[in-house]
């Protein structure tokens, strides 16, 4: 089999020293590593991996094959993959097939070399390679133990799968553990969206009115950083709950209609389609920006744009400009794919440290539970992994906390508080 298709293996030094800089940050990454080698529960498995291909993913690749596997490895999105960090794998032997700015034929080419390695785990980002290997290769879902979903947007499509009868694996949904979603999604998402805008516009945020769309986990990080930075904040929401939320969090709430005249920066962060399109286009106001924090590039609706623009043009790194038939002029950040990767480099190390831990620990489990776990199902993180990621966390944090005694222990699970 082919070894790897990067953009240039020369880069691996620089690659290198973002790799040794993230580890630096990641303790509970590291702690695994440590056991993971003497462990080696993935010894002779091979492990299929589409996620964002910067450090802290690349990372995890290491302390997985610390653990015995054979890895493949692909990135998740065309903008996201950082070439000297393909690099770096590369020369530590991995089999890696992502470049970036690649083309869509290229990026599912490299999606295809990775499951043709025929995987037994699958750590999936979005649910492409699941999507794969159900589709093209079905020949190959014998082989499959079982695999762990990252993000919001793969998990909704496996219970989709799941729902209709079609998943054939157990996948570990790791973006529903306390551990991921409260902190990955809120506070990873909340700053490194505004790290990649503040980077790429070089424009200021206070005083401008900011549009979040979508008020879930990442909704709410992104909502509230807006408002640390200064920013007046309008969220728009279909889910009459999570519009409450934000209105009592002390946010103005509108239907996006009336939102895109008073909007100057537009944030989508709702994992559906068609969130700011065709309809919209006309009632955005001049110099309007847009960007999307969703893991595809359909909820800023770039096809619908592209068709009603007059022209188009690079008005800065990472930034399209588009004149609309009326002759205002907006722009779009990082062609309207995931922002804080496409034009950033993510969350920081030590939130990525959180849900990778998830991530290794989950497929520890999966491995471990092999027997017990087959059928096409989605599976919560195990209540244990959570905490033990959370207590690894406290430690290296150097906190310490109570515990319950036991006569608390038993209250707690009484029905009968007198008895």
């Amino acid at each position: 089999m082919q070894q790897y298709a990067i953009a240039d293996p020369s880069l691996w030094e620089s690659g290198e020293r973002k790799i040794r800089w993230v580890r630096d940050h990641m303790p509970l990454l590291r702690g695994l590593e440590a056991e993971l080698s003497e462990e080696k529960p993935f010894d002779g498995l091979r492990v299929a991996l589409s996620v964002h291909l910067e450090a802290k993913t690349a990372y995890l690749c290491r302390v997985l094959a610390a653990g015995g596997a054979d890895m493949y490895v692909t990135g998740s999105n065309p903008l996201s993959t950082q070439d000297d960090v393909a690099a770096a794998l590369v020369r530590g032997g991995m089999r890696v097939f992502a470049r970036h700015g690649c083309d869509m034929e290229t990026y599912r080419e490299g999606l295809c070399r990775v499951v043709e390695g025929s995987p037994q785990i699958v750590i999936d980002d979005g649910g492409d390679l699941v999507h794969l290997l159900h589709t093209a290769y079905r020949d190959l879902l014998p082989h499959v133990i079982g695999g762990c979903e990252e993000t919001t947007t793969g998990i909704l499509r496996l219970r989709a799968m799941e729902r209709e009868g079609a998943l054939r694996f157990p996948m570990i949904s790791v973006n529903d553990a306390d551990c991921k979603h409260l902190f990955d999604n809120r506070y990873g998402t909340g700053q490194s969206v505004w790290d990649a805008i503040d980077r790429t516009t070089n424009l200021i945020v206070a005083g401008k009115t900011v549009v979040v769309a979508g008020y879930g986990w990442c909704g709410k990080g992104v909502a509230m950083r807006a408002k640390g930075l200064g920013a007046s904040v309008v969220v728009t929401e279909v889910d009459p709950i999570k519009a409450m939320e934000a209105v009592m969090d002390g946010f103005r709430v509108l239907p996006m209609a009336e939102a895109c005249p008073i909007g100057d920066l537009f944030i989508t962060v709702t994992g559906d389609c068609g969130v700011v399109t065709t309809e919209h286009f006309p009632l955005l106001k001049e110099g309007a920006i847009l960007a999307n924090a969703g893991h595809f590039d359909v909820e800023v609706d770039m096809q619908a744009l592209n068709a009603y623009a007059v022209r188009s043009w690079e008005a800065r790194d990472n930034i399209t400009g588009y004149e609309l038939p009326d002759g205002k002029t907006v722009y779009v950040l990082a062609e309207g794919r995931l922002v804080n990767l496409g034009a950033g480099d993510g969350h920081p190390a030590e939130i990525m440290d959180l849900s990778f831990a998830v991530q290794a620990m989950s497929a520890r489990y999966l491995v471990k539970n092999r027997e017990t776990l087959s059928g096409g199902r989605v599976i919560s993180v195990p209540r244990e992994v959570d905490l033990a990621v959370a207590r690894r966390r406290l430690d290296a944090w150097g906190v310490r906390i109570d515990h319950l005694t036991d006569r608390q222990a038993a209250y707690l699970a009484s029905w009968d508080p007198e008895g």
